[in-house]
């Protein structure tokens, strides 16, 4: 029997596992998922030495990014990012071969394009982790400029929450949540942002998707704005994952 799994910290409510459980289950495919929640990254090799029947990896918050120096190779989008989600187990030679590969910025773009207007040029991407990368690139790969948003001033490149003045607010009309504020369950948390700067013109697009509305798309909702959670880029990229294990295609 084949074997997929996912690694990260905490995975108790993690998608993965069902979604991919139930299609092996409906399609008649000999494997199973199974979640490996490793405390370090560290524990990345032990994880891969007791499942010798492995195929693939997905991988969540929060080693993104902490598991590159474990791969044997990158994709091209993997490498722009700097940023993994999908881990491909090569074994024809003998010798194990992982490389890693980004689906984020497949769903993300397939996801968001529906939405967009001419109007939508610029975006606000609050956080800056493998996630928000992810959407960096996609929305650059799109033609759009993309301006990160923390809590600190790591960099002159990324705003600030305080720093989001109604000029930036007018000109940034797709706001982007990589953050994991407002996820189940702490449902009464929301970003930071000057949501009465928000207009019908914005669009909210928010990668939690559970709760399946957030007080962030709720609010910015209540502005006019045209909102999205992300359980559909979820879907997607889970579909670009099931190519790049058995494709390997980016």
């Amino acid at each position: 029997m084949d074997r997929y799994g996912l690694i990260g910290f905490p995975l108790k409510h993690s998608f993965s596992k069902d979604y991919f459980n139930s299609k092996f289950s409906s399609e008649g495919i000999d494997a199973e998922y199974i979640n490996f929640e490793i405390a370090s990254i560290k524990d990345f090799k032990t994880v891969i030495k007791n499942n010798p029947d492995l195929k693939g990896l997905n991988v969540t918050i929060p080693y993104k990014e902490q598991v590159i120096p474990y791969l044997d190779g990158l994709s091209e989008n993997a490498r722009l990012i700097g940023a993994v989600n999908v881990i491909k187990f090569d074994r024809k030679k003998k010798k194990l071969k992982l490389t890693g590969y980004n689906s984020d910025i497949i769903g993300f773009k397939q996801s968001i394009e529906p939405l967009l207007q001419p109007h939508h040029k610029r975006a606000l991407i609050l956080g800056n982790g493998g996630s928000a990368k992810a959407i960096f690139y996609g929305l650059k790969q799109m033609g759009l400029d993309a301006t990160y948003v923390s809590r600190e001033k790591t960099s002159p490149q990324i705003l600030t929450y305080s720093e989001l003045s109604p000029e930036i607010m007018e000109t940034h009309t797709i706001i982007v949540n990589c953050t994991p504020v407002g996820m189940w369950p702490n449902v009464n948390n929301y970003p930071d942002i000057p949501y009465n700067f928000v207009t019908n013109k914005h669009l909210l697009y928010d990668l939690l998707y559970n709760p399946n509305e957030t007080l962030f798309m709720n609010k910015g909702e209540q502005q006019g704005a045209i909102v999205k959670n992300g359980l559909e880029m979820l879907l997607l990229q889970a579909f670009a994952s099931w190519n790049f294990w058995n494709k390997g295609e980016e």
